[in-house]
């Protein structure tokens, strides 16, 4: 189990980050009083203009990086603890 922990882990956080990108699925499976985020932000488009759906993209694309930049960074980090550079 502990091995495959990583892999679980970003499985988990590649499916939730896609699972915003599923407005057509959300229009078919859910029912009409389920308010899913892609569900809010692609009525939000139709009906309004407003500034809240470009806060929430802008910001799930401040968490997307700021995930990768931490992966890559604790991944650099465990290369040089085991190559023996930080004690």
């Amino acid at each position: 189990m502990p091995l495959i922990r990583p892999g679980v882990i970003s499985g988990s956080l590649f499916a939730f980050i896609t699972s915003f990108d599923e407005v057509v699925v959300i229009l078919f499976l859910a029912g009409p009083e389920q308010r899913t985020i892609p569900r809010q932000m692609f009525s939000g488009l139709r009906e309004q203009i407003n500034p809240t759906i470009l806060a929430v993209a802008v910001l799930l694309v401040v968490v997307s990086a700021l995930l990768l930049l931490t992966i890559e960074y604790l991944r650099a980090r465990g290369e040089r603890i085991r190559t023996g550079q930080i004690s």
